[in-house]
């Protein structure tokens, strides 16, 4: 296992004698521009503030103001107040705005690679992904918004008479909570489709990684949005938990599978709607006509981005026996020699984990599987001379059944392999969890590996990839099923979520019930013939 060591010194770097407010940063323009977005916290009375550390030293970032339920109600008043007048510009406006974010991120991009990787430990690739992602839902919903949105013609019952269609209207005020370990990505994964159908947004970053969030909503002031119509809100979910729910038209949380059920049932009793991006146990599938160095490679790039922590990475990988064994020795090859570090550069392949909770459940799991009789293939230590929470790449092999990883989400840089014999069995085991957020295939034949991708219980599935295939096509929807979700994100479903239909029917000249001195009876025997010839019409 090779390794670099955290970077201390630089341009943008972490600065461990910085003090004051912003900590952990140089006294250049990092610290300054984080103390700055720390500024633009709505709210912020509570007497509490904390301190977020950064991964790599352990020492503090930024000291963040903690709204209070108050604070947190007065965010949505002034939403409320402001949705109104946004929902009103016409939705190529809204689109406008969205493509001058693309813009914008894309010039500034190393600021927010640096408060990425400095907030959630991430190698500099990993955060770049982050970028990637945030400029191409920008260009997609503001290039497409309009057209989804658009009112929308229908057959009526009355061929000619009956002139039918469907509009949009937006929600109102979403509600966002949004999780730590990708905060630039699915923030405009979710804030960006529902600002563009007219809503507006009260966002709740995790602590964690808010500096990043709130660098993205600066740049959406920069580029023409108006003030209230997209806010954000720092706090602990035990104290603003309720005020998030209560007054959202729309809650849109990504996180763990407990919490999302939790929040349900809180916003099913307001009988308003939500969706819902959880936990996830995501089965890579290597069919025996795969490239082995090809499929080594994609599995190291599934497991170990971001250090795993990531909702679609895959945490289990079933392999034809004819070639486990090839395969095995590659892919732990591949993984030993992965760079792990903390610089603000492209050098290190692996950063680190982002929390002590983290580190605590990565550790767990391994250490349960190993003293129930796994092996170890590579890793398996924590790598403190690094920085404090850096934990190795591992490989487990005899992972089974009441070995904690076998069933649980680590979400962590944990991967479990396993052999079959029959595509059919490998097919039934990666099924055989609760979740179904992500999969992954390998074949060289493409139709193969759609066919068996077809079979998994998965809401996303990559064939000769992990998941930056799905997770890049923003034009196509993302999200679970089982209990690894409700809902999906991009795509046209990603932007009418946010929306209401109305349906609008126009009926000129033939009533819809009998007139004055016609049976009913006849009424319905014509009614009847009408409806027999009508089956047969092409646009029915």
């Amino acid at each position: 296992m090779t390794s670099t060591t955290p970077a201390n010194v630089g341009h943008d770097g972490i600065d461990p004698v910085h003090t004051g407010t912003v900590g952990d940063l140089p006294s250049g323009p990092s610290a300054a521009r984080a103390a700055r977005l720390v500024a633009r916290v709505t709210g912020g009375a509570d007497s509490a503030p904390i301190r977020m550390p950064a991964p790599f030293t352990g020492k503090p970032i930024a000291t963040l103001p903690q709204a209070d339920d108050a604070e947190v109600r007065a965010a949505f008043a002034t939403a409320r107040a402001a949705q109104r007048d946004w929902a009103e510009r016409p939705v190529r406006e809204r689109q406008r705005v969205l493509v001058r974010l693309h813009d914008l991120v894309l010039r500034r991009q190393r600021e927010a690679l640096d408060l990425v990787q400095i907030e959630a430990g991430k190698a500099r690739l990993d955060a770049f992904d982050e970028v990637s992602a945030a400029a191409l839902v920008a260009a997609y919903y503001g290039k497409h918004s309009a057209r989804i949105l658009a009112p929308r013609r229908a057959a009526g019952v009355i061929p000619g008479l009956t002139k039918t269609g469907e509009v949009r209207h937006p929600k109102g005020v979403v509600g966002i909570i949004s999780p730590w370990n990708y905060p630039l990505a699915l923030t405009a994964m979710d804030v960006f489709p529902a600002l563009a159908a007219g809503n507006t947004v009260v966002q709740k970053p995790d602590n964690q990684t808010a500096l990043s969030a709130l660098w993205l909503h600066e740049l959406a002031a920069e580029a023409g949005l108006p003030e209230g119509v997209w806010q954000i809100v720092l706090g602990r979910g035990s104290r603003i938990g309720t005020a998030l729910v209560e007054e959202s038209d729309y809650l849109c949380f990504t996180g763990s599978t407990p919490t999302g059920k939790e929040l349900a049932g809180q916003v099913a009793k307001r009988l308003t709607s939500y969706s819902l991006e959880l936990g996830g146990k995501n089965p890579m599938i290597v069919l025996p006509d795969a490239d082995v160095a090809k499929a080594a490679a994609g599995a190291v790039t599934a497991c170990f981005s971001s250090a795993g922590q990531l909702c679609v990475s895959v945490e289990r990988i079933y392999v034809h026996e004819d070639i486990r064994e090839e395969f095995t020795r590659a892919f732990v090859a591949k993984t030993a020699a992965l760079r792990l570090g903390g610089a603000l550069d492209f050098h290190a392949q692996m950063g680190s984990l982002t929390s002590e909770a983290q580190l605590r459940t990565v550790s767990a799991h391994v250490e349960d599987a190993r003293s129930k009789g796994a092996r170890v293939l590579t890793g398996g230590r924590a790598r403190p001379e690094l920085g404090p929470l850096f934990y190795e790449p591992t490989v487990l092999s005899g992972v089974t059944p009441g070995m904690t990883p076998f069933a649980e989400e680590t979400f962590g840089p944990v991967v479990s392999v396993y052999g079959y014999t029959d595509v059919t069995e490998a097919i039934e085991a990666a099924n055989d969890t609760p979740f179904g957020l992500n999969a992954s295939v390998w074949s060289r034949n493409g139709r193969a590996g759609w066919e068996v991708a077809a079979r998994l219980k998965a809401g996303t599935v990559n064939v000769n990839e992990g998941y930056a295939a799905t997770f890049g096509s923003v034009g196509v929807p993302m999200g679970g099923m089982k209990e690894s979700g409700v809902g999906r994100r991009n795509g046209a479903e990603g932007l009418l979520k946010y929306t209401e239909s109305q349906s609008i029917a126009v009926q000129r000249g033939l009533a819809l019930r009998p007139g004055r001195g016609v049976p009913g009876g006849l009424w319905a025997r014509g009614l009847t013939a009408g409806l027999k010839a009508l089956r047969h019409l092409p646009w029915r």
